[in-house]
């Protein structure tokens, strides 16, 4: 099973990417960090398809047989270099698949905004969204450690345990089963 958690935040020590790199040691799944990817604003031009940044970030999202799409809430809603990247890819990277979400906040009710707005644009991908989506507030970490705390943890594990279950079941809808 081939899970891939895609880092929404343009910060490289934020709280998103804490998470996202929690998840990803803990769940073994790989990493796009768009604090890393250096992709420019979409624009629709069809040399943006031949950037090297793009290619990577296609074939990640194509061989993904799930998704977690996390982001920080700004303005109530996603990144905006997370919708950038969502703009790159297309319904072909999305169709069916198994997406999680999940937001960092800045405490309070934060949070619930960005999680509409992706579940929104994921629907516009054809993506199936699942029901469990997580909020992490800045209590929720443990930034010595870089690490979720066992709340917020076991937040993670239930949603991964989720993903996982719609991934299996995509797959058995694919064969026919």
């Amino acid at each position: 099973m081939n899970l891939v958690i895609i880092n929404g935040s343009a910060r490289k020590n934020g709280r998103t990417g804490i998470a996202c790199r929690h998840i990803q040691k803990k769940y073994r799944v790989d990493l796009i960090d768009l604090s890393l990817l250096q992709l420019p604003i979409f624009n629709g031009e069809k040399e943006q398809i031949e950037l090297a940044e793009y290619k990577w970030l296609e074939e990640k999202a194509s061989k993904a047989d799930g998704i977690i799409l996390a982001t920080p809430e700004y303005h109530n809603g996603m990144s905006g270099a997370l919708k950038n990247a969502l703009d790159f890819l297309g319904s072909q990277h999305f169709f069916q698949k198994p997406v999680a979400l999940l937001a960092a906040a800045g405490g309070g009710k934060g949070g619930i905004n960005a999680l509409n707005n992706m579940r929104i644009v994921a629907r516009g991908l054809y993506a199936n969204v699942i029901p469990r989506q997580i909020i992490v507030d800045p209590d929720c970490f443990d930034y010595e450690k870089e690490e979720l705390l066992p709340e917020a943890d076991r937040l993670a594990r239930l949603m991964m345990e989720e993903l996982k279950l719609y991934v299996k079941l995509h797959s058995m809808m694919k064969e026919g089963k």
